[in-house]
């Protein structure tokens, strides 16, 4: 990798926006909460990454994620399975399964040794399996997103027949009125999560090791249950919400 590559890449989220400062062979990061202006979030983030740099009119941006076309000072806008794929393909090299849970939308990437797409789905009509979805829960249980995490080891999975956001919650309602430990329930609900995912890489890919990335990511038993129902190696890379960020800043990156 050339020294002098230098190239932002801004994620514009639905909850979040995640920006990545390529500078030689370091990155730095930085994120923030999308709010009502994704413009402006954007906009705040990439001033934040560029403070203390020089020249930085030099540098090109580029953008990705769902407000990606908003971002007037980027250089270019690329898909997110394009940012995604390069990104875990970076932080995990040789991957060619990619699980990304956000937000609003989950996807299973299938690339090739060098990170170009071969095959993709997405679920992004539905927020049954994604970060919104356990954000509802979370306020039914009164957790925070972390506790979902900390479960104890010994905790029986209630199971959750409905992944409807709005079915799901009368569901949890009602297991918790009758007395279901919350733990369970609440594992119950990962699981749910789990075995969607599992079922959305099977549908296209059959084997391997799946690089796990995006928010869903830091939540460590989400990441155990997809192992259990996949069979497979689940590997969450080390910044797992910045992998679209991290693409899109090597893509900047190799602009002339």
């Amino acid at each position: 990798r050339d020294a002098m590559m230098r190239g932002i890449g801004i994620d514009i989220g639905s909850t979040a926006v995640k920006a990545a400062f390529l500078d030689g062979d370091k990155f730095s990061f930085h994120i923030q909460p999308t709010g009502w202006n994704p413009k402006e979030s954007a906009e705040s983030a990439a001033a934040r990454l560029l403070e203390n740099v020089e020249s930085p009119e030099n540098i090109k941006i580029t953008a990705t994620g769902y407000g990606r076309k908003m971002l007037e000072c980027a250089f270019k806008t690329v898909t997110e399975i394009t940012c995604h794929a390069a990104g875990a393909s970076f932080m995990y090299h040789g991957t060619e399964t990619i699980l990304d849970i956000g937000g609003q939308d989950s996807k299973v990437i299938v690339t090739d040794r060098n990170g170009n797409v071969r095959d993709f789905l997405m679920n992004d009509k539905c927020a049954a399996g994604t970060g919104r979805f356990l954000q509802n829960m979370a306020v039914l249980l009164e957790y925070t997103l972390d506790d979902f995490s900390l479960i104890p080891r010994d905790a029986k999975i209630q199971p959750i027949s409905n992944m409807c956001t709005v079915f799901a919650e009368s569901e949890v309602i009602s297991l918790l009125a009758g007395g279901t430990p919350k733990e369970s329930v609440a594992l119950g609900l990962l699981d749910s999560i789990a075995k969607r995912a599992s079922a959305m890489i099977t549908r296209i890919s059959s084997e391997g090791e799946v690089v796990f990335t995006g928010g869903g990511a830091l939540n460590s038993r989400l990441a155990e249950l997809i192992e259990k129902h996949l069979g497979r190696k689940v590997i969450i890379p080390k910044h797992p919400q910045y992998a679209g960020a991290i693409g899109a800043a090597l893509i900047a990156s190799s602009q002339k």
